[in-house]
């Protein structure tokens, strides 16, 4: 039987957590943060925040990633809740972690040193406070399924990119090396590129094509469960 009355004398403190993933036109990153107060003192973690009374989980969560970029309309999804009674030495806290992809080049240098902040590579990524290592690979697995099944490219890449910039962004994502011809024919195949005549010459004197994301792959209200399958073409591995 479900109560009818709050209890006056429970408390649950409810905090908003952040996984933050930049790409920085090689590779895959995820932003952390040296702890400078005690508990955890000197330890990495993700940043986050107790949530105000009057703030919603999504405000917070858009007020802590505007602090550290400076950026409004940063990608952000939420993940999961962790609830376990013991997650947190000091109180019962529960945490609703979001995550989030952002272009490196964009990022607020100076406020990522001020929180005294690091990219570290998947590969390289330290001993996390807490639970905040199972929050990094939930957050990890979520981005992979999302990437099956949206372009999320658009939100780590800028607004011109060349095929091998987009096939390295997919490789990092999923640890693994695509076939190049096989990747470039697939991915041409979605119909969610525009071919510019704009070329990326840094690599070659001949150089590369540039493409940008349509309008409306943007959107994905746009796209059907076909263009979905093709997707998840294009990164069968």
């Amino acid at each position: 039987m479900i109560s009818s009355r709050y209890n006056p004398n429970q408390r649950v403190t409810v905090a908003v957590d952040c996984v933050i993933f930049g790409f920085d036109s090689e590779k895959l990153k995820l932003l952390l943060f040296k702890r400078k107060i005690d508990p955890f003192k000197g330890s990495w973690s993700l940043i986050g925040e107790l949530i105000d009374n009057d703030v919603s989980l999504e405000d917070s969560a858009n007020q802590i990633l505007y602090k550290l970029s400076g950026l409004d309309n940063v990608y952000l999804r939420q993940l999961k809740t962790y609830g376990a009674v013991e997650r947190d030495p000091l109180e019962r806290v529960i945490s609703v972690v979001y995550y989030s992809l952002i272009r490196i080049d964009e990022f607020n240098l100076k406020s990522t040193e001020s929180h005294d902040a690091h990219w570290f590579d998947f590969e390289e990524i330290p001993e996390l406070i807490l639970d905040h290592g199972q929050m990094v690979k939930d957050a990890i697995r979520r981005l992979r399924l999302r990437a099956r099944n949206r372009p999320i490219g658009f939100e780590l890449l800028p607004e011109f990119f060349t095929l091998p910039q987009l096939q390295t962004l997919y490789e990092s994502i999923y640890n693994t090396e695509f076939d190049s011809r096989n990747f470039r024919k697939k991915i041409l195949s979605l119909g969610i590129l525009n071919k510019t005549e704009k070329k990326d010459k840094s690599s070659s004197r001949k150089g590369a094509f540039l493409y940008q994301f349509k309008e409306k792959s943007l959107d994905n209200s746009s796209m059907n469960n076909g263009d979905f399958d093709k997707i998840r073409e294009v990164i069968q591995f």
